[in-house]
């Protein structure tokens, strides 16, 4: 009764796939969650016996039955309670554990479609909002799930069930509660439409000031530089102001709800109220098949009547959830499609890799945005397995880029790139960045990153080819802090070295700019270190140090115009 009016919305709503993202619940899931909302609706619905026993007891009291004759009738009343309750707790119960696995599933899998998403993509969704659609508004999918799906059932199969018991006994108690009943769903329809658009509006701004918080911060030392903390605070406030704002709109029309469904429940049971009454008194003579109502006909009726519009009620107080919920669902499948359409941009794309590691770059192009110009279009290039190349032109020309996309950390719009033949993943492959992130812990936990395998020899190995060791041994099992705190910026470098000399499936090496920023005596360091890490592996690094350039096999130049290749 209730659902029909909103059914179809929601099945384009929330059960619609997403481009790209099955976003319909597994079979599993659905069965679960029907099976409990069956339950609980069956638990609604033994009130109707207990009702009914309990007008026949009154009844029959009333008649000058003793009460020793309404033993039995209490204790069918008792046990039919225990089952209502058991059955009402089993059908939460396991709601609960298949809301929460449908949501475990959803955010997983856009958790595993965002990490496909390359960090240099401009499309990619902010850090600070997809954390918190991720961590917060995600969990607004569990009572949705498990509360609202078992109300909507529930207020759609007990009032039938209960109109179908009042009909016999009093067709005009019927129709009192037939025409109240539909004027319930239609007026919450009404302000669900409004509540989910308000509840979309509010995440929408929770999000937005997740992402503005979380660039703020890490950009602290830059405002701070800038003179700029002021006018920070002041976009906080009105960020703040405006989340404030619609999630006071929100719960408006969340009471909203509630006044509409106790005013209508209220006449509703009030009308029949007066009807029993006034049929019990003598005064009213029709409505009722027999020609009026005795004591227990008309006690069940008025036990009934509360009871039909209790499930509206409920549906009503989870009525919130709903919109909630959906706007929960919408925002976390927009994510995973989101992810899947820009990781799916390199469909031509493919990664192989054999013995050989020999690799080539066919015929690749790549922009960062479809509106700007591109990086690189039509771009071939060939590594022998084994070769040191280095990367050479001016900022700009696209030597991380490259490195980036032979990673597989950005996708390629056309084209694509071979290691080998034979497909296999990018386990291969080691990267060396500018600024290495460095967790709080030791250097030896920094460096085997928790990798299974790995021995307390193959670490110390790793830091002597490193060169390391003295650090290693300053701080001891002393932890580092996050971000590399207490460590230069050689040493950090050291460290990703040393992270990649433990790993000894490592063919391919790409390094960008590892000497950047360094002091000739350093940056001579971690060329030796580099370049002993590399030793019968290929090494592609992106670089503007001469020296560096000059250890290397092969020199690659790259401007806007042409590419240049000098043979060392």
């Amino acid at each position: 009764m209730v659902s029909a009016f909103f059914d179809a919305r929601e099945q384009q709503q929330v059960e619609m796939p997403a481009v790209g993202v099955a976003a319909r619940k597994p079979a599993n899931t659905n069965r679960r969650l029907r099976s409990a909302a069956m339950l609980q609706a069956l638990a609604a619905a033994l009130w109707i016996p207990q009702a009914g026993i309990l007008a026949r007891s009154v009844g029959r009291l009333a008649d000058g039955v003793g009460l020793g004759d309404m033993f039995w009738p209490a204790v069918f009343i008792l046990l039919l309670g225990m089952v209502k309750s058991c059955l009402d707790a089993v059908g939460g119960r396991l709601a609960f554990r298949a809301a929460r696995s449908e949501l475990s599933e959803k955010r997983a899998n856009a958790v595993r479609l965002l990490a496909r998403l390359s960090p240099v993509d401009a499309g990619r969704p902010a850090s600070g909002e997809a954390a918190s659609v991720l961590g917060e508004q995600a969990e607004l999918i569990v009572p949705y799930l498990s509360r609202f799906r078992p109300a909507r059932m529930k207020a759609s199969f007990v009032p039938l069930v209960i109109l179908a018991c009042i009909f016999p006994i009093s067709w005009i108690a019927a129709l009192v509660l037939l025409f109240a009943a539909p004027l319930i769903p239609i007026f919450m329809a009404l302000i669900g439409w409004r509540a989910q658009a308000a509840s979309q509006k509010q995440l929408i701004a929770t999000s937005s000031l997740n992402a503005f918080l979380l660039d703020r911060l890490r950009g602290l030392a830059t405002i701070r530089s800038l003179d700029a903390v002021d006018a920070t605070a002041l976009k906080l406030r009105s960020e703040a102001e405006s989340l404030r704002t619609r999630t006071v709109a929100v719960l408006k029309i969340a009471f909203l709800s509630s006044a509409v469904l106790e005013l209508f429940s209220a006449l509703g049971v009030a009308m029949t109220a007066v009807y029993v009454g006034f049929s019990l008194l003598g005064e009213i003579r029709f409505g009722a098949w027999s020609g009026g109502l005795d004591l227990s006909q008309g006690l069940f009726v008025l036990l009934l009547a509360p009871a039909f519009f209790e499930p509206l009620r409920e549906l009503s107080a989870v009525w919130h959830d709903r919109a909630s919920g959906e706007a929960a669902l919408k925002a976390l499948d927009g994510i995973a499609a989101e992810s899947m359409t820009l990781a799916d941009r390199d469909k031509t794309g493919k990664l192989a890799v054999d013995a050989a590691f020999a690799l080539r770059v066919e015929n690749i192009s790549f922009r960062y945005r479809p509106d700007q110009s591109p990086i690189f279009e039509g771009f071939d290039l060939d590594l022998a397995a084994g070769e040191h190349v280095a990367l050479l032109g001016a900022s700009g020309t696209g030597k991380s880029t490259l490195l980036s996309l032979i990673a597989g950390l950005a996708p390629c719009s056309e084209g694509r790139i071979i290691i080998g033949g034979a497909s296999a993943d990018r386990g291969h492959m080691a990267w060396i960045g500018q600024r290495p992130h460095i967790f709080a812990g030791t250097v030896a936990g920094n460096i085997a990153l928790g990798r299974p395998g790995i021995s307390k020899t193959e670490i110390s190995k790793a830091l002597d080819l490193a060169k390391l060791g003295g650090v290693a041994k300053a701080y001891g099992h002393s932890p580092l802090g996050e971000g590399g705190i207490g460590l230069s910026g050689g040493e950090a470098l050291r460290l990703t070295i040393a992270r990649a000399a433990c790993d000894p499936d490592i063919r391919i090496i790409l390094a960008d700019e590892p000497t950047a920023h360094l002091d000739a005596e350093t940056a001579a360091e971690i060329t030796e270190s580099l370049l002993a890490l590399a030793e019968g592996r290929t090494l592609i690094v992106a670089t503007h140090d001469p020296l560096l350039a000059a250890r290397m096999h092969r020199t690659i130049r790259l401007d806007t115009e042409h590419l240049q290749e000098a043979a060392e």
